[in-house]
């Protein structure tokens, strides 16, 4: 039993192909644009967390014993 398509059935076929390829392209710019967002969020948090650590336990001078 062979299945026979038609022209018009194979033109519905591609075109639904197009579209989930279409869908696909916006959902993969969507995460790029959010991985970009994480990524400057994490450097932002870092930077924080580094500039909090060094109000926290500021650096002590051994030649001096003074706070820097």
């Amino acid at each position: 039993m062979s299945i026979r398509y038609t022209k018009a059935d194979l033109e519905k076929v591609v075109y639904a192909q197009l579209e989930n390829l279409n869908a696909m392209h916006d959902l993969l710019s969507i995460m790029k644009h959010q991985n970009e967002l994480l990524e400057k969020a994490n450097t932002r948090l870092k930077d924080e967390i580094s500039d909090f650590k060094q109000k926290m336990y500021p650096k002590v001078s051994k030649q001096q014993g003074e706070i820097m």
